[in-house]
């Protein structure tokens, strides 16, 4: 049986980081905080969630971010991400070396890597096994 979707991304973060990723991951780009389950609430860190997106930031004692390996968020309006992300002092790195993908990167308030999209563009949406199973 092959995977048939992705279920959530899981980042780490420093204890005691709440706060700023409630300002980046809810403030900032939208995605809305819901209750972690009880049995992995004591844990800290915080899940996050919008259409068809969830993200649980967890905390890792000997924190080292992600600059590498990465979530790419879809977004309907890119450039608004990145008019609120600059006006935040957060770093917007363009990448234009696919010409037929509009994105970004950023990074959040710990430093893991972070892509943004523009919906339309993104690689699930070219994909070949997407062509294939919506064709008629």
């Amino acid at each position: 049986m092959p995977i048939i979707g992705l279920d959530h991304v899981q980042l780490a973060m420093p204890a005691g980081g709440e706060i700023q990723a409630r300002r980046f991951y809810r403030d900032l780009l939208g995605l809305v905080e819901v209750k972690k389950p009880d049995p992995l609430a004591a844990r800290g860190g915080c899940w996050f969630e919008s259409q068809g997106t969830i993200v649980h930031l967890g905390i890792q004692k000997e924190f080292e971010p992600a600059r590498k390996a990465h979530p790419a968020f879809l977004v309907s309006d890119l450039d608004h991400y990145r008019q609120v992300l600059e006006a935040a002092g957060a770093a917007v790195i363009p990448d234009n070396v696919l010409p037929h993908i509009r994105r970004f990167y950023t990074a959040d308030p710990f430093g893991n890597r972070i892509e943004l999209i523009q919906a339309g563009d993104g690689f699930a949406q070219h994909s070949q096994i997407a062509s294939a199973t919506s064709a008629p």
